[in-house]
Order: C-alpha cells, then sequence, then structure tokens
C-alpha cells in the first residue's frame, strides 16, 4: 500500500531508543549492517515511508508521530539521514515526541545548492525506470561482492532492487521538490535538544562543509559534527555503536 507508513523495532524498551529516518529512498533496507553492529545496545526502530506523491513534510512528521505513538514510543533519539533531516525539524518543531537528541546523518538544513536539487528533481522524473534499475543493478553487484559472507547484507540488497518501481521513483522525485522548496533554518536556529551530525568526506549530494559552517555559525544546540572518509548511508557498519558515541563530546 502506497500511503502506508512502516514500522520495525528491534530490541528491548530498557535500553536508550534510536529512531531511524530513511534516506532519499525511503525506507529501512540499506540500513541492515548499522543495526546488526547496535543490536543489545538501543531499541533500534525503523521507518519506511509510503510512496506518497501528496505528502508535506509536515504529513511526513506527522505520520512518524503517530505511528510511533501507536506502538508506545514516545520518546528517545532520532537518526535522520539526507532526506530525513527535513522531516526532523517539523517534529522538533512540533514537540510531540520526547527527543533527547538528533543525529543528522548526511542531513542538512536548507540545502546549500538548491539548483542541484531542481536538477536532480529533473532527472528523476525524465530517466527511464530501465536505465535507472541497471544502474542499481550495477551498484548491488559490488555490493554484494563486499558483503559476499552476509546473507543478511544480500537479502536486504535484494528488497532494496524490489522496491525500486516507478511509483517508488516518481515518490523520490515528489520527496526533492520539497526539499528544493523547504527552509527550515529558523527552527535549527531556536531547537533545545542536543544536536549532533556526521557526514562522508565525499559527499556529492550534500557537500557536508557547507552544512557544517552554516550549523556552527547558526544552530547553538549543535555539539559536534564529524566527516568520515565513507559514504554514510553505504557503510553504516563502519561507524560507533552507541547513539551518543556517534558523535561525542569529547
Amino acid at each position: 500500500m502506497a500511503e502506508q507508513l512502516q514500522i520495525r523495532i528491534h530490541g528491548s524498551d530498557s535500553v536508550p531508543t534510536l529512531v531511524y529516518l530513511p534516506g532519499l529512498h525511503g525506507d529501512w533496507t540499506l540500513i541492515g549492517r548499522f543495526r546488526k553492529a547496535l543490536a543489545g545496545r538501543v531499541r533500534f526502530v525503523e521507518i519506511t515511508y509510503p510512496r506518497t506523491l501528496t505528502w508535506s513534510l509536515e504529513d511526513y512528521a506527522a505520520g512518524v508521530e503517530i505511528e510511533l505513538a501507536r506502538h508506545g514510543i514516545t520518546g528517545g533519539w532520532f537518526l535522520a539521514e539526507s532526506f530525513s533531516s527535513q522531516v526532523l525539524w517539523p517534529l522538533l518543531l512540533r514537540k510531540r515526541f520526547g527527543a533527547e537528541g538528533v543525529i543528522l546523518a548526511g542531513g542538512f538544513v536548507r540545502h546549500p545548492m538548491i539548483w542541484g536539487v531542481r536538477l536532480a528533481e529533473y532527472f528523476c522524473g525524465a530517466i527511464s525506470l530501465g536505465l535507472l534499475t541497471r544502474i542499481l543493478f550495477g551498484y548491488a553487484r559490488i555490493a554484494r561482492l563486499r558483503n559476499r559472507h552476509s546473507p543478511d547484507a544480500k537479502s536486504a540488497l535484494d528488497e532494496f532492487l524490489a522496491r525500486r518501481t516507478r511509483l517508488d521513483q516518481q515518490a523520490a522525485k515528489h520527496r526533492l521538490h520539497l526539499l528544493a522548496e523547504n527552509d527550515p533554518c529558523e527552527i535549527a536556529r531556536n531547537v533545545n535538544v542536543p544536536v549532533y551530525a556526521i557526514a562522508g568526506l565525499f559527499d556529492p549530494i550534500v557537500p557536508w562543509f557547507w552544512v557544517r559552517r552554516w550549523l556552527k555559525r547558526s544552530c547553538p544546540a549543535l555539539r559536534e559534527y564529524r566527516s568520515f572518509a565513507i559514504q554514510t548511508t553505504m557503510s553504516w557498519g563502519m561507524l560507533p555503536t552507541h547513539p551518543r558515541n556517534l558523535c561525542s563530546d569529547g
């Protein structure tokens, strides 16, 4: 069902809760290695967004809140990847979820290159599904080689490819349009929970150096910003394994 937000919960509520909000792809299919690394340390909550062509960012935030509340999850940390940083800001503004802190993974406030977002939106709509599928299958072959000893990782890649449909492509285009129109700077200036940020050292989609500069100048809640010599989206298992240690104060 395209309009249904989905949730999966791993672990006990006796440990800290970390809610993962996915990137532009909109689902949990690329987070498996990171989830496995955190097993037993946090209650890991995964979100998959509906492939909607009508939701606003407020609708995304409300959908996350409603589904978390339905499962009795009322507080914890957010891990917001890329696109979901734009869902995170209205979540913090609404204050209906008891956020203890947030981690931006390749995330941002207002995207530093709006023209690039609009260009990506155009190409996302113009590229054929067949070409997109061939590109993704190329990536999958490399990823399968890297994870040849992990059946779980290969299964997740198969799920990732299976979800890349024409509707999924249109939903990604819609999300890019939302990014291009959004400016949550005022929210970020006034947020009152700790903000941490991580980014891949080379990220052609979100140039982290501009994001870091803005956050350091204009977001008093920022505690630390780290860049890694890996692409965050594809290498979760290599990152530290506790939400407070993803970006520590020390």
